[in-house]
């Protein structure tokens, strides 16, 4: 009788569980870094104050929840892996169309916490929880994007595998945890049209799934092993163009060092924008902005579906909106945070430039997603004179990637903006850096109680 040829799971199990080397836990540890940055910047933020009040009324744990001091590692979750997008500014996977760090990062952080693994532990789960996201992420095809919010839906697989490493799972209780939070896994887009921060708590509830999915397995629990390619699976209910083949295919080096991060406040489809937008100027960055006549924008079909907004009337709308990322660069220069309060979506000038911006699809570059992000920026002036440029790739991209220095200068200006003094997110960051090589957790730990000091 032959044996049944192995599930996705099982084979995906298998991959996860090789040895990280120390390049992937570099590149793991600058991601902490930037996921920190992210989070850490979001805690001024409403959702922050909410969460952060509700797991202060739970029991005390081991893991550190940000603005409630030490909890359990599921209450941890609630807090942590809601912020780390709130700004729009985290990591961002393009093939798999989705952002790993939010779920996976904060999942191996309150396990390493909870079980006291140590840093080399903590950052090959890191590794660990990126592949499994982006293999399952890159095989939901485009499809699958329309309607369901990818993070949420392979951030469950990433989150279990991230926890499984901590666990110390081996391939068959991983396979069986990837196959549980497979089950429950999915979040749909319907928040995009509405004023809410639902696809935070996607994050959330994302890697307290995975959490538990592991600890199920830990315990003995078997899990759907056909999740993904089953008659009944994943593929089958919500990918109608999916790619299978992706969940296991050949790959020189950990998918972790093909993520790409995000060095403006906005939605990830209108980086490529504001990269054109700013080549354009350069060299013309004091243009009186009554010099310019009209601004086109031609992108990638996806990027208009997200971010066509002309008219935004909160943060939210604004980080979502081509025309203001483009109107507040003419009118303001180096894209900042600030930029997307309300101050300035209501500023006169801004507003006016908005309606002088245009967008359209350019089909080369829908061609080219969403392998690449690009897009083509016209700015017409009185005068006559074009002014041009175009990005087949955005700033962050492996192709043009954000420097150590760059990724650090990010988070502490982020870190910053969430109202944490210079020397407390000195502490933080410098600890990260650290992680390859330190022998315990305890610096990183004592910088984050350090935080609400």
């Amino acid at each position: 009788m032959t044996a049944a040829a192995p599930s996705l799971t099982e084979g995906l199990a298998a991959q996860l569980l090789r040895p990280v080397d120390s390049a992937g836990r570099t590149r793991a540890a600058a991601l902490v870094t930037d996921w920190l940055g992210c989070a850490v910047g979001a805690r001024r933020s409403p959702l922050a104050a909410q969460l952060a009040g509700l797991v202060a009324t739970l029991p005390v744990g081991p893991a550190t929840a940000f603005g409630a001091g030490r909890r359990d590692a599921a209450s941890a979750l609630l807090v942590n892996a809601a912020l780390g997008n709130v700004l729009e500014m985290d990591d961002v996977h393009r093939g798999a169309i989705l952002h790993a760090g939010p779920v996976v990062i904060p999942v191996a952080m309150a396990v390493a916490e909870s079980t006291g693994a140590t840093p080399q532990q903590f950052l090959d789960a890191v590794v660990r929880g990126y592949e499994a996201t982006i293999r399952v992420g890159r095989a939901l095809g485009r499809e699958h994007y329309r309607y369901w919010h990818p993070t949420s839906t392979a951030g469950a697989f990433g989150a279990a595998a991230a926890a499984g490493s901590l666990l110390g799972l081996d391939a068959e209780a991983l396979a069986d945890a990837l196959g549980t939070a497979g089950s429950r896994t999915g979040g749909l887009w319907q928040m995009r049209h509405e004023p809410v921060p639902t696809k935070s708590i996607h994050n959330a509830e994302t890697a307290r799934s995975g959490l538990l999915a592991a600890q199920l397995a830990a315990a003995g629990l078997r899990g759907p092993r056909a999740i993904l390619e089953g008659v009944q699976g994943l593929f089958a209910a919500t990918a109608p163009d999916a790619q299978p083949e992706l969940v296991l295919a050949e790959s020189p080096d950990w998918l972790i060092h093909t993520t790409s991060l995000k060095p403006w406040p906005a939605c990830r489809h209108a980086h490529p924008a504001i990269d054109a937008m700013r080549d354009a100027l350069r060299g013309s960055e004091n243009l009186p902005i009554e010099s310019i006549a009209s601004i086109e924008v031609a992108t990638y079909a996806e990027a208009l579906r997200f971010c066509d907004r002309p008219d935004p009337v909160n943060e939210l709308e604004a980080k979502f909106s081509l025309q203001h990322a483009i109107a507040a660069i003419a009118c303001l220069g180096r894209p900042q945070l600030a930029h997307y309060l309300p101050v300035t979506i209501d500023d006169s000038d801004v507003r006016a430039m908005r309606t002088l911006v245009t967008v359209s699809e350019d089909t080369e570059a829908s061609a080219r997603f969403p392998d690449h992000y690009g897009a083509t920026v016209t700015v017409l002036l009185a005068d006559g004179r074009r002014l041009h440029a175009g990005r087949v790739d955005a700033w962050g991209d492996p192709e043009c990637p954000m420097s150590d220095a760059e990724i650090a200068a990010k988070a502490m200006e982020l870190a910053q903006w969430g109202g944490v003094s210079k020397a407390a997110a000195t502490r933080l960051f410098d600890s990260v850096r650290d992680l390859p090589t330190a022998m315990t957790l305890e610096s990183l730990q004592a910088a984050l109680a350090g935080l609400d000091a």
